[in-house]
């Protein structure tokens, strides 16, 4: 009965994350990974211990990615490789690959974008993965390569990530989905950001405007605030490389207005890309950009409470 419960309330977790306020989702993720290490200590039943690994795992990649977003990197890493290895122990190939994910994504971000490759490399090898699995870790693995500025392998992946419809589905990335998913918006999102990376303007509000379109067409009670956020930011990232500063604020309206508990770690590291290109030559003096950059970092300081740690290094690089 307790492992029934237990495995209810973290699909609820999972499925709740995007609607549910930051620091809540930490608290429940924390207390069900507790509860799930607690009763792998009290029983010594295999088909009960593999539920608990399962359980324990799916909270441990949970807590990751909240501690990611309220900005602690380290803590994220650690859990992530509690995760993975709970994963190893019931050779769960699903959960394995999604914590091996997050474990290339969180390198990255930590800096170490071989190391990201490396990671995707071996998180694409687990078996028994399905279609949204296999196009989470393109996604990741193209964000990765074009940290490393290799172009025609980050192109390659993006396109790996609009190919993937074999009908495979897995029990975690699909069964449980929400937070494990990885859904049509949040692909465009994530291509979004490669194509910054790579510096093509075009590609990223192409894929931005893709990922705003989608989401709008849900239900407003089912959209993304996270996710509909740096969107929102990344398409103000691609109107900057081309100077356009008016469709630049014009982007960055919606993301002004998101409640400050909201403000994850991936948009304050989009914003800060903003201020950044805001300082080129070509806007000095320019009023308009120095009233958004002030907005900034008002946006980023009204933030910074939120945060469990420090700021890690730049997702989008300037």
């Amino acid at each position: 009965m307790t492992l029934d419960q237990l495995g209810d309330d973290i699909v609820a977790l999972a499925r709740e994350y995007n609607r549910t306020s930051p620091f809540e989702v930490y608290r429940r993720a924390k207390d069900l990974l507790g509860i799930a290490q607690s009763l792998l200590e009290r029983t010594q039943v295999p088909r009960q211990r593999e539920r608990g690994y399962l359980a324990a795992g799916q909270s441990a990649a949970v807590l990751s990615a909240i501690c990611f977003d309220l900005g602690s990197l380290p803590a994220a890493v650690s859990l992530s490789r509690t995760a993975a290895l709970y994963g190893q122990v019931i050779e769960h190939g699903p959960l394995q690959a999604y914590a091996h994910g997050a474990l290339a994504f969180l390198a990255f971000w930590g800096g170490r974008p071989a190391d990201s490759v490396r990671l995707v490399r071996t998180a694409q090898q687990f078996g028994g993965l399905g279609d949204t699995a296999r196009t989470r870790l393109f996604a990741i693995e193209g964000r990765a390569h074009a940290h490393l500025r290799d172009q025609a392998a980050a192109e390659r992946a993006v396109r790996s990530t609009l190919d993937q419809s074999t009908g495979s589905r897995d029990d975690l990335h699909d069964g449980v989905g929400g937070e494990f998913g990885f859904p049509r918006d949040r692909v465009a999102m994530s291509n979004s950001t490669t194509y910054l990376l790579l510096g093509d303007a075009d590609g990223a509000e192409e894929a931005a405007d893709q990922a705003l379109q989608l989401l709008s067409a849900k239900p407003e009670d089912q959209r993304p605030l996270l996710i509909s956020t740096q969107a929102h930011v990344d398409l103000a990232r691609a109107r900057l490389l081309r100077g356009e500063l008016d469709g630049v604020q014009a982007a960055l309206e919606p993301a002004f207005n998101v409640p400050t508990e909201w403000r994850g770690a991936g948009t304050l590291e989009r914003m800060a890309a903003v201020r950044v290109g805001l300082c080129r030559p070509e806007f000095h003096g320019a009023a308009e950009a120095i009233a958004l950059g002030e907005r900034i970092e008002e946006f980023t300081a009204a933030a910074s409470a939120q945060r469990l740690g420090g700021t890690p290094p730049l997702a989008i690089e300037p």
